[in-house]
């Protein structure tokens, strides 16, 4: 009877969840897909029928060399944050629980400001009468200012930026988790400290190193703010001709079908995760 009550009242608290993500996912994901099979009008208007055109126009070079940038960015991004994200949630992990909640506050603290406000506020550091190139002028380090901003460093600067938190999270959370009494026994038998975090910590943390990448690699090919913020023109990452083929071109259908696109790639990323977690699952009970 308890066991029964129990199973009612999770589905009760799941049901405003599932109400959220019907009415402002799931919805809105439809929409878009009927309107990917659309055409676009002479002035921009949406023409019914059911065609693939929006489709196959994604495999242009054109297109497909945003694509293979895109992937390129998110993949250098994810390699990137990672590198920085582990240190740090590391040795977020091995502080006392007290200080361990100041820093994971710390590193939230960014998602209390809003993204956009966010990104400009690089611009102010990064441009050539910007908080950086004063400080190096006043110093006599340069004679001119440096270009720091519209290129692909600054790209690559704003969206590690923005996107650490979600790496720093999961990896804390599997670093956490982690069995010590294993490293004092490899401490124990002799092992050095290199090598119990190679073959004992890394290895156990997997799973929050793989959760990380997914979110931030998917995350890396949608994202168009920074691009369009810190890259200006120059850059041209595949959630901006998202952004162009809604707000200038006027293109809904072909803006819808690169969405639809983007979502499968995503999906497919999400899926090879989840079957790899489960064959390591099963390799780890078959030894």
């Amino acid at each position: 009877m308890k066991q029964r009550l129990s199973e009612v009242m999770g589905k009760l608290m799941a049901l405003p969840i599932m109400f959220w993500l019907i009415i402002f996912f799931m919805l809105p994901f439809v929409f878009m897909l009927i309107i990917s099979f659309y055409q676009r009008g002479i002035y921009g208007q949406l023409i019914p029928g059911f065609s693939l055109d929006n489709y196959w126009r994604f495999f242009d070079s054109l297109y497909l060399g945003i694509l293979l940038d895109t992937l390129v960015v998110a993949f250098v991004t994810t390699i990137s944050v990672l590198l920085i994200a582990y240190p740090l949630a590391y040795y977020i992990s091995r502080l006392p629980r007290a200080n361990q909640a100041i820093w994971l506050v710390i590193v939230m603290i960014p998602f209390w400001i809003n993204f956009l406000i966010r990104s400009y506020a690089w611009v102010i550091i990064l441009r050539s009468q910007g908080l950086v190139n004063t400080i190096l002028l006043k110093l006599g380090i340069i004679d001119v200012p440096l270009s720091l901003l519209y290129n692909w460093p600054a790209v690559m600067l704003g969206m590690v930026y923005t996107l650490l938190p979600f790496m720093v999270l999961p990896l804390y959370v599997s670093l956490e988790k982690l069995d010590r009494r294993k490293l004092e026994a490899a401490y124990d038998l002799g092992a050095r400290p290199w090598q119990a975090f190679w073959h004992i910590t890394l290895p156990l943390t997997k799973p929050g190193i793989a959760l990380g990448s997914i979110i931030v690699f998917v995350s890396s090919i949608g994202m168009f703010v920074v691009p369009d913020v810190m890259g200006g023109a120059k850059s041209m990452l595949l959630g901006n001709v998202i952004q162009n083929q809604f707000l200038s071109a006027r293109d809904w259908p072909f803006g819808s079908a690169i969405s639809v696109w983007l979502m499968i790639l995503s999906a497919i990323l999400i899926a090879l995760y989840y079957k790899a977690m489960q064959w390591e699952q099963r390799l780890e009970d078959k030894l």
